[in-house]
């Protein structure tokens, strides 16, 4: 990178790779941080290693969490009956958010895109119906994103389980925009969007 010593250019470079940050943006991070004491920088890097060295997926749910079952999985107080469907982790943490929703989670782990390579083959989908063999479970509630690739994802999805008679599958659908992903929707939306979802044709 023409101008910047070596090492600027390096942490630079670092920044431009993750996601929504542009060139702009990854020189600011990285001046910010030539400046910022040597505490801070120990103590994000510390907590870099600690994601990459502590965090596990969920047995069950397939969730990025510090244990395996997680704390949902493993809270005997929840309803087992129901199962709500989510691409990531943080559509979890958005749901929990609500304090309303009191069934389980599967987390697929992303969205059918073929632009991006990521076929049904690249998602949780066998772990999901291996839970679905316990007939304990009543209903599937799809909450993928109502994005093209959500929305496609949804689809296979209820089109694979529908050898389970004894499963209800619905899709959340009041007050998501076409296009929104649920991270960004606020608690009354997604709760508002679980109390109207629908049967899922």
């Amino acid at each position: 990178m023409d101008g910047f010593a070596e090492p600027i250019a390096r942490l630079i470079e670092q920044f431009g790779r993750l996601p929504g940050i542009g060139p702009k943006s990854a020189q600011r991070l990285a001046f910010h941080m030539i400046s910022a004491p040597e505490e801070q920088i120990r103590e994000l890097t510390q907590a870099l290693i600690q994601i990459k060295r502590d965090l596990v997926h969920c047995d069950t749910c397939c969730v990025i969490s510090d244990r395996s079952p997680c704390e949902v999985c493993g809270d005997g107080t929840r309803d087992h009956s129901m199962i709500c469907v989510v691409q990531d982790t943080r559509d979890v943490l958005a749901l929990e958010r609500m304090n309303t929703y009191r069934g389980l989670y599967h987390v697929l782990g992303g969205a059918i895109s073929p632009m991006e390579g990521v076929g049904p083959d690249q998602l949780h989908l066998r772990e999901l119906l291996h839970r679905l063999r316990d007939e304990r479970v009543h209903e599937l509630i799809l909450a993928t994103s109502a994005t093209v690739e959500g929305e496609a994802t949804a689809l296979y999805v209820a089109r694979l389980v529908r050898e389970f008679d004894h499963l209800d599958i619905t899709r959340i659908a009041h007050g998501l925009p076409m296009g929104g992903d649920l991270e960004y929707a606020d608690e009354r939306t997604l709760s508002r969007a679980l109390e109207f979802r629908r049967p899922f044709a």
